[in-house]
């Protein structure tokens, strides 16, 4: 016979061994709220249930695509012999390899990550491409910079002195002073 007094459970002229498997079971009883694994798996939730951290109760549906690929036994066996510490990377990480499991039934994760390293491909192909342009570009404009400096023809029209004449031609007026010589002003463009 057991009295409940002050939220404590008093026993009566019960055997200790009657006592000890009774406090075990007050021990395991179920939590408020099921765990979403318990609910999937339509069983009791325990207070030390493995699952219960990491598939809170409003998540049903990341418990039941991991349990559709590998199985409720097996999530459990594999948290059981991980450390604390790892428990929720394992879970993450079972999650998004059965999602993907579930979307590509084949490749699962290896299909994502060769599509991924495929764009990856495309992007470095692209980058080397333009980088290749920008240096044509910059040969280009330093090349006609160096023409337009060293022409004997544009030195006559504008007077002797090369880095005046050169910027007059670039800037009609008596704007000169903010461009410069031709070669200062593009390599402002070029880098």
């Amino acid at each position: 016979m057991s009295l409940l007094y002050k939220g404590f459970v008093c026993f009566v002229g019960m055997e200790s061994s009657v006592i000890t498997a009774t406090l075990t079971q007050l021990q395991q009883s179920p939590v408020t709220s099921p765990c979403a694994a318990c609910k999937v798996l339509r069983r009791r939730c325990l207070q030390n249930c493995v699952l219960a951290p990491y598939f809170p109760p409003d998540d049903s549906i990341k418990f039941a695509s991991a349990h559709r690929v590998f199985g409720a036994s097996n999530i459990i066996k594999l948290l059981q012999e991980l450390p604390e510490r790892q428990r929720a990377d394992a879970v993450s990480s079972m999650v998004y390899e059965a999602n993907a499991r579930l979307r590509d039934p084949v490749y699962g994760c290896a299909g994502t990550i060769y599509q991924l390293q495929q764009q990856i491909n495309e992007l470095q192909a692209q980058l080397a491409k333009y980088r290749a342009e920008i240096n044509t570009l910059r040969i280009q404009y330093a090349n006609l910079a160096s023409s337009v400096l060293l022409q004997p023809s544009q030195t006559q029209l504008f007077g002797n002195d090369l880095a005046s004449g050169a910027s007059g031609l670039l800037c009609s007026g008596n704007h000169s002073h903010l461009l410069g010589t031709p070669f200062e002003y593009y390599s402002n463009f070029i880098g």
